[in-house]
This record gives C-alpha cells, structure tokens and sequence, in this order.
C-alpha cells in the first residue's frame, strides 16, 4: 500500500507542478498580449479558468493522502486512542462518501451533460475539462480507503510524531 501512495503521490506532485507552471505562463502570456500587444489572448485566460480546477482537485486528493485537512482536534484530543481511532476513521469514511456522491457521481453526470456544449476560445468540449471532477473523486477516494487501512493497521500518530516530520 505505502508504494501505491508513493507514486500516487509522486505523480499528483508532477500534475499540479506542471498545471501550476502551466497557469503562470499562460497567465504571463495574457499579460503581455493584453498590455505590451495590445491585444489579449482569449484563449489563454480561458484556459487558466479550466487549468485551475483541475490543479485545485490535485491538490485536495494530495491533501488528503497527506491527511492534511484542517481540522480543530480539541474535543477528539481529550478521548482515548480507541475512540480517536474510530473519528479519524468515520472522517475519512465521510470525505470517501462527498468523494463519491458529488464528485465521482455529480461530476458524471455535469460531464455528460458538458459534452454537448463547446469552450467560447478553445472551441473544445467543456465536457473534457469538467472529467477532472470524476478523476479527482476517484483519487480522493483511493487515498480515503488508504488513509483507513492505514489507520487500522498502525493507528493515529501521536502528537510528537507529527512534530518530528515537520
């Protein structure tokens, strides 16, 4: 499972690297045609707007194989290991469940629905650009069932554990 995530992770780290150097020198390149030509590029703004969304769902399927989400543990803290164990794991059955219901299911069907329509710019189907909602719920939705064998298995690190990677 621990080579599974690494090159999950390894692969993710390459998309979002490569959507986020892509998203600012498109973003560069509206900049210059818009005030140094005098003539801005359409196509590359609408294209950050779609590249922003797929990096944006990279970065929450990372986040959640790092189980790096916000959370305020104050309540959970004061419980014992055992019932801290089964939060961590009923929250990561909650974000498979959002995972699955909206973007896995929801970004199906906005998908489908998308494919008739076409970008203004790029004249492409909306429809490809919208797919990164399934595959982002796909990959959250691996790491979640990752995130719970691996709480199973070795239970939650302890607060000094976290301390020590950072």
């Amino acid at each position: 499972m621990k080579a599974l995530r690494k090159v999950l992770t390894q692969l993710l780290d390459i998309l979002a690297g490569v959507s986020l150097l892509a998203m600012v020198i498109l973003t560069c390149w509206q900049v210059f045609t818009r005030y140094i030509l005098g003539n801005p590029s359409s196509w590359s703004e609408e294209l950050v707007a779609y590249l922003f969304g797929w990096a944006s769902l990279f970065g929450a399927a990372l986040v959640t194989g790092e189980r790096g989400h916000m959370n305020i543990p104050v309540v959970v803290d004061m419980m014992g290991a055992g019932a801290q164990k089964a939060l961590a794991i009923f929250g990561e059955l909650i974000a498979f469940a959002f995972s699955l219901i909206v973007l896995l299911y929801g970004g199906l069907k906005i998908t489908s629905l998308a494919m008739g329509q076409m970008t203004s710019a790029l004249g492409v189907q909306v429809g490809v650009f919208y797919v990164a909602m399934p595959i982002g719920g796909i990959l959250i939705m691996l790491y979640t069932i990752l995130n719970i064998i691996d709480i199973a298995q070795n239970g939650l690190p302890s607060s000094t554990d976290t301390d020590k990677e950072a």
